[in-house]
């Protein structure tokens, strides 16, 4: 019996390639240092939690550089090994970067915004739900079956509720969190049954297999196969804010701390658009007649009620400034959209996913400086309403100059040619695919936003109301802003060193 016993046991003992999975573990493990060492650090020093977790998300960002040499993967079953549940490929290593280099930024102007938060925000569970949040998100682009990527997807979404309701006391903080957990629990009921579905017409949840089992699905399973992708997709597009599935946008922006919003924007959307391209275009591309239209659809109507919304918004200058940043990111959504639809018809699928990445990781960049500079004006002016800016020119130049760089770079204008060439890489996946429809879309969208993009822009520049004041911008809100402002500047000089992952193979 011991005889049998022993190759048992040696082949149900699996080795973990750590390197792989270090960039997610580092940030968890950091995670759980900042909360057991929230018990014992003094109040005067809890600041040093927060640069504590600056430190443990640059280290988590540094450890891609190892995993650049070749495919890695691990978590893969015995009989198969081949088949894994976590890859770390180039498209999981280009989403890492931007969960991780965007948690880092937005950490950094977390730093500022709770020392001035009359000690409303705990800064040991900020960290540990910010670390949190991120692990999760960094996760999710390197899973390779439906459970893990649910977790992931969990892992990532709930400690993103707290942090939206972190604010006590503050009824905004309060309604937004709760919008924003019913909204995201719908998301995951339905995912969770569409995931069921598709394993028990499938029998295994690896991704690969699903691609290869789900073709040849007994013809007593077909409508549960039918009904489980359907709900599958209707899951994510709830977690990528598509439309009609936008509306607890723009009051969970509004209610929860800036940095928090700013994280929201940029990782929130990367983590529903790595489950979105997973599950259609690796899990299921034999559905592609049936995703591709929905997709292409939904792009559509996003972007075109993103960018209606935005220029509802700037009718009157009483609104607040990140409400229309939420508008403007429910319209960049619909852009992001455009690439996975056009895989579906597209001879070159991950040419187009390609696209997604590369215009994902410029609006990050671009999206994450206007936030970094709202974030500014929001420590004299608490409502950031639009009027707020105007005349930021006379009381703080350079940073009036560099959010208006961003804000050309979102409209796509020069001087942010890397704007402009992020739409144009998107607008030719949707040519090439034979979808000019869409692309007409987009180009009437893209004249939309322009209108409110430039009254923004032109505001920094008015006559200030009153004396202008001028004020000290504190270090780390300074680093982000100079971050995604070098970031910007060199994409904007040299657009292919993030264009090239267009002509890259992914997975």
């Amino acid at each position: 019996m011991s005889s049998l016993a022993q190759p048992l046991a040696v082949n149900l003992v699996q080795s973990v390639d750590w390197l792989a999975i270090a960039p997610p573990t580092i940030a968890a493990v950091v995670a759980l240092a900042v909360l057991v060492a929230d018990l014992f650090v003094a109040e005067h020093r809890k600041p040093l939690l927060g640069w504590a977790s600056v430190a443990g998300l640059a280290a988590a960002t540094l450890m891609l550089l190892p995993l650049l040499d070749g495919d890695r993967a691990t978590f893969c079953l015995n009989s198969a090994p081949d088949v894994c549940s976590y890859t770390a490929d180039r498209f999981t290593l280009v989403l890492q970067l931007l969960v991780l280099g965007g948690a880092l930024l937005a950490a950094l102007l977390s730093v500022t915004a709770l020392k001035d938060a009359d000690k409303r925000l705990p800064e040991g569970e900020f960290w540990f739900l910010l670390l949190s949040s991120a692990a999760g998100a960094a996760l999710l682009p390197a899973s390779r079956d439906l459970a893990t990527l649910i977790v992931a997807l969990e892992v990532a979404s709930l400690p993103a509720f707290a942090l939206v309701g972190l604010r006590h006391g503050d009824r905004k903080s309060s309604e937004a969190a709760l919008k924003f957990f019913l909204s995201s629990v719908t998301a995951t009921a339905v995912t969770l049954m569409g995931v069921s579905f598709v394993y028990a017409s499938t029998g295994t949840l690896h991704l690969t297999r699903i691609a290869d089992r789900i073709q040849n699905v007994d013809g007593q399973l077909h409508t549960l196969a039918q009904t489980g992708v359907v709900l599958t997709l209707i899951g994510f597009a709830f977690k990528t804010a598509a439309v009609p599935f936008h509306f607890w946008v723009p009051d969970t922006y509004v209610g929860a701390p800036l940095p928090v919003a700013a994280y929201l924007s940029v990782v929130g959307k990367a983590v529903g658009f790595s489950g979105l391209i997973l599950v259609t275009v690796v899990a299921l591309p034999s559905y592609a007649d049936v995703w591709g239209p929905a997709l292409a659809a939904l792009a559509a109507l996003t972007m075109t009620v993103g960018n209606v919304g935005a220029l509802r918004q700037q009718a009157t200058r009483a609104y607040s400034a990140v409400r229309l940043l939420a508008w403007s990111s429910v319209g960049q959504a619909g852009y992001l959209l455009v690439p996975i639809a056009a895989a579906a018809y597209s001879e070159d699928p991950e040419g187009s996913i390609g696209s997604t990445v590369a215009y994902a990781l410029m609006y990050a960049a671009v999206n994450l400086g206007a936030f970094a500079v709202a974030a500014l004006v929001g420590r004299t002016k608490s409502l950031n309403r639009l009027s707020d800016y105007r005349g930021l020119y006379a009381k703080n130049p350079l940073s009036a100059l560099l959010l208006a760089f961003f804000l050309l770079c979102l409209a796509g204008l020069p001087p942010g040619i890397i704007g402009l060439f992020a739409k144009v890489t998107v607008f030719s996946a949707a040519v090439d695919a034979g979808l000019g429809w869409l692309a007409v879309v987009m180009a009437v969208n893209v004249v939309i936003a322009l209108f409110y993009y430039l009254q923004w822009t032109a505001l920094l520049f008015r006559a200030p109301e009153g004396e202008p004041e001028r004020h000290l911008v504190p270090a780390p809100v300074t680093t982000a802003i100079g971050l995604t402002a070098v970031l910007g500047i060199a994409l904007s000089g040299a657009p292919q060193l993030i264009l090239r992952f267009t002509d890259t193979a992914l997975f």
